[in-house]
């Protein structure tokens, strides 16, 4: 009987040490695949921003902020989920201004801005987040008020962004469009504009939207013969940017 008794809790003691064995392989598996299925979403995201990018669409636009802004809710120390989600807003923007859609315009940059706040302040040695919250910051400059309120800001983070990594080519094409929409009483440059996109578009040579930057202060300069090389670059490289289809045909 005791012998028996004996067996009887060995068996049960193996049985639970299996029970347990099963739970853990079940959790470390469920974790595996939470983690596969947060890579997959953030992958999807950033197809879908790629493409709302590609085509400016609000539509689309809209699909990948809703990504990125449930990875800020699922992880909120994210520092990529924000600058991806600040990234998208900011192509919003983009689209909300062609659209004429003042208002939301407006009120999705100030989404943007805070969004890229969040993302510096989650990871202060981020090259890129600093770049693009100096982007958004030049974006928020409409007159002389607001420029002596956000154009220090954004020439600090430019020049943050270069100390972190002088290779940025983020960083280069915001400094290019600080040097191209400032006006020359202030420090606005053209000849300086060009040679900060021929900067980052070495830097980054796939970037269509750079190109179409560097054609834009080509056109500003009245440099024609560049201008034409540097949107068919562009447009080689991604034919179906708007942004460079509306840059071709004088819209930007």
């Amino acid at each position: 009987m005791a012998l028996t008794s004996t067996r009887d809790a060995v068996v049960r003691t193996r049985n639970h040490r299996f029970s347990l064995a099963v739970l853990f392989v079940g959790i470390a598996c469920g974790g595996v695949l939470a983690a596969s299925d947060s890579s997959a979403s953030q992958k999807d995201g950033e197809r879908t921003l790629e493409e709302g990018r590609t085509l400016l669409d609000a539509n689309i636009l809209n699909a990948a902020r809703n990504f990125f802004a449930q990875c800020t809710q699922q992880d909120p120390k994210s520092a990529t989920c924000f600058f991806d989600l600040a990234r998208t807003e900011f192509y919003l923007v983009k689209a909300e201004d062609i659209a004429k859609h003042t208002d939301a315009s407006r009120k999705m940059l100030d989404n943007a801005v805070g969004d890229a706040q969040k993302a510096v302040a989650l990871n202060d040695r981020s090259a890129d987040a600093h770049a693009l919250l100096a982007d958004l910051y030049g974006a928020k400059i409409t007159g002389m008020m607001s420029g002596m309120k956000y154009g220090p800001k954004a020439g600090a983070e430019t020049q943050r962004a270069l100390q972190l990594d002088p290779h940025d080519a983020l960083a280069y094409a915001v400094q290019g469009r600080k040097y191209y929409y400032t006006p020359s009483a202030f420090g606005g440059d053209i000849d300086k504009a060009i040679e900060s996109f021929k900067r980052a578009v070495a830097l980054d040579p796939h970037s269509d939207e750079d190109f179409a930057w560097l054609a834009k202060a080509y056109r500003k300069k009245g440099d024609a013969a560049h201008e034409k090389e540097a949107i068919a670059q562009a447009l080689s490289l991604n034919s179906r940017s708007v942004f460079a289809q509306r840059v071709q045909t004088g819209l930007e």
